[in-house]
């Protein structure tokens, strides 16, 4: 997974009840892009250091040029 300042972060909820959350990455701790982000999770407007598993995916921002290449 990579991703750049500005993408969201998607984390499904994988049990019944839980819900899905939604951040916006403010911070990356390598320069690849690789986890783990630093996340402002938009429910609840608090920061956390976020290490994605598989129920997480990354939603490209169109402020960065890798949005939009092929």
């Amino acid at each position: 997974m990579k991703a750049h300042i500005g993408d969201r972060i998607i984390v499904a909820g994988v049990h019944v009840g839980i819900e899905k959350r939604v951040g916006v990455i403010t911070g990356i701790e390598h320069p690849d892009g690789t986890p783990p982000y630093t996340v402002r999770w938009i429910n609840d407007d608090h920061t956390s250091l976020f290490y994605p598993g598989p129920e997480s995916r990354v939603e490209p921002s169109h402020r960065h040029p890798a949005a939009t290449a092929p």
